[in-house]
């Protein structure tokens, strides 16, 4: 199963979340991420954190959707916070669609130290969601129960 995570520049809460997925991940799911307005490189933060947390790195990169044109996902979780006013991109294809909102934290102000730890707060949220998302009956649920279970562990 192919996770695909979108924000608008995908070089923050996507990357965290293609990372975090891909470190639990069973064999048979795949995370990847995209933005609707790549900014084209991954902020360094978002690696440190991941770095910190013994997280790889590797491959992560600032892309747009049309990077996964020939190989669409099954499932696209948007992750733009509505609350803040933020425009969430779009996926047109057949794949089932969910929202996990999460404040951004590069965009948060504060000290050195109180960036940091918004990070790793995000990451935390992200990793929760994840643990949700690996505990799910997948054999017992049609697509309709699917978005149901994704819809609720948008509120973890």
């Amino acid at each position: 199963m192919r996770v695909l995570f979108m924000c608008t520049a995908n070089s923050c809460r996507s990357i965290l979340c293609e990372a975090m997925f891909n470190h639990l991940a069973p064999a048979g799911f795949e995370a990847l991420s995209a933005g609707s307005i790549p900014r084209g490189q991954v902020l360094p933060r978002s690696l440190l954190t991941l770095q910190q947390a013994g997280i790889s790195t590797a491959g992560l990169s600032s892309k747009g959707n049309e990077a996964f044109a020939a190989n669409p996902p099954d499932i696209v979780i948007t992750v733009c916070d509505k609350a803040a006013g933020e425009a969430c991109p779009v996926f047109f294809g057949p794949a089932l669609k969910a929202h996990w909102g999460l404040a951004d934290p590069s965009e948060q102000p504060g000290t050195d130290d109180e960036v940091e730890a918004n990070f790793h707060h995000a990451l935390a949220r992200i990793e929760r969601r994840c643990r949700a998302f690996f505990a799910l009956p997948f054999s017992q649920l049609d697509a309709h129960a699917l978005k149901r279970e994704l819809d609720r562990i948008a509120t973890l």
